[in-house]
């Protein structure tokens, strides 16, 4: 028997996949069909898959062309599964000619000529065609967030709202929308992403959705619990999407460390220590609004939202009495706590602590890019790295994210409102000085 083995990520499954799977098939007695995973394909660079991995081999299977489907997951597997299995022949499209040729030491490789004028890219591209505004007065981080635009199909960055055009790169001073008036640029596009220094965040994100324009807005949406819950209502009455906007949530380093924690990985989960601290310029003149949301995203994503009690301990500013320079906030649930700490006037390393009854986490500053964690055992020997690639700051990941939600109109929010609400009332508690102590 003749085994004959290819590899895909097969999305959106289309006659050029199809007459692949074929003529591979007819090379042999059996063919295996290696499905990529979504963590692997983003090691890749391919970010902008639209199908998930199980309803990719759902596809597959349909086809009735495969004997047997594996799933590819990570660099070097061809050479493990060509031996496990007993490949003969490796077969892929001729637009990858040259790149497998190491393989020959182990099977024979074929290159299929592929079926011209068609591609999952190009699919992905018709089907999507969101045209989105940013709006904001930050030139470097708004310049880096619209390079991002390249790497994913279906949005469109067409213009910003800004009062500080000036400094903005050439690049985005010559989008097709200039303005410094929202409501024009509103007119133009059909989502937004708002990258704001004023704090308002809520008055923007309401006149967008009712305008009937999706929103992505840096965390955190609202100063008031009152105020987000309105918003989600207003969102999903105008049949839009809303996400509040944390790049690290979209990491697949961050990702693939969540599953880890529900594997029992550590144990029970007893604590979560968080900290980021900066001395750098931020957005925002208030630590807690600027870094709050970033530090309680693991906690409320590990721990979730139902805590007992809170403390915050506060240093304002000398100069500035409503400014805080240093805020830390103690949390207590059923059987575990949290801290975090924010500061933008003091210094301490930028880590992420996970305390387990077997075992701990340990994410390095800064963790909020993370590409790495360390899962750390009693016995040393027992000690694991994870390595994953993170591209962009995780920016690209998130407006890939952000398609897909409004496109096919599925709850996979990586940030559920329910986190979003419980940001939100930790602004509010904030504001008003809620269970606070001041050590100023």
């Amino acid at each position: 028997m003749k085994t004959v083995i290819t590899y895909g990520t097969f999305d959106l499954l289309h006659r050029g996949h199809i007459r692949l799977l074929e003529r591979a098939k007819k090379l042999g007695d059996y063919l295996i069909v290696g499905v990529t995973s979504d963590d692997y394909d983003r090691t890749r660079g391919k970010i902008n898959v639209s199908e998930s991995l199980e309803e990719r081999i759902a596809a597959i299977e349909a086809t009735h062309l495969a004997d047997k489907i594996i799933i590819e997951e990570y660099e070097g597997q061809k050479i493990d599964d060509i031996k496990r299995y007993n490949v003969d022949i490796f077969a892929i499209g001729s637009d990858w000619v040259g790149k497998f040729d190491y393989l020959k030491d182990y099977c024979e490789v074929i290159y299929l000529e592929r079926t011209k004028g068609i591609s999952s890219s190009q699919i992905r591209t018709a089907n999507r065609n969101t045209k989105m505004g940013i709006v904001g007065n930050t030139p470097d981080f708004l310049a880096k967030f619209q390079s991002e635009d390249i790497f994913v199909n279906g949005i469109e960055i067409i213009g910003i709202c800004t009062t500080n055009i000036a400094n903005m790169n050439d690049t985005i001073k010559n989008l097709p929308v200039v303005t410094t008036d929202y409501a024009e640029l509103l007119k133009h596009v059909d989502a937004v992403y708002l990258y704001l220094d004023d704090i308002d965040n809520y008055s923007y994100v309401k006149k967008a959705l009712e305008n009937h324009k999706h929103v992505l807005c840096e965390s955190p949406i609202a100063l008031k619990a009152e105020e987000c819950t309105e918003l989600f209502a207003l969102a999903k009455k105008n049949n839009c999407v809303l996400v509040d906007g944390i790049r690290t949530a979209y990491s697949t380093a961050y990702s693939r460390l969540l599953l880890l924690l529900k594997s029992g990985k550590i144990g029970d989960i007893l604590d979560v220590s968080v900290t980021c601290t900066s001395m750098k310029k931020c957005l925002r003149n208030k630590t807690f609004f600027d870094w709050g949301p970033n530090a309680l995203l693991p906690v409320f994503q590990i721990l979730g939202t139902n805590y007992q009690t809170k403390q915050f301990i506060v240093k304002f500013s000398d100069e500035q009495k409503e400014i805080d320079t240093y805020t830390k906030v103690n949390l207590l649930y059923d059987k575990a706590s949290a801290t975090i700490k924010v500061a933008k006037g003091a210094k301490s390393e930028g880590s992420l602590v996970i305390t387990g009854t077997k075992g701990y986490i340990y994410v390095p500053s800064p963790w909020w890019k993370m590409d790495y964690f360390e899962v750390r055992y009693e016995n040393q020997e027992e000690n694991k790295r994870y390595f994953y690639q993170l591209d962009g700051e995780g920016i690209r990941y998130e407006l890939v994210t952000f398609s897909q939600i409004i496109e096919q109109r599925k709850d996979n929010y990586y940030i559920t409102p329910e986190i979003s609400f419980a940001f939100c009332q930790m602004m509010e508690d904030f504001i008003q000085k809620k269970d606070m102590i001041d050590i100023s």
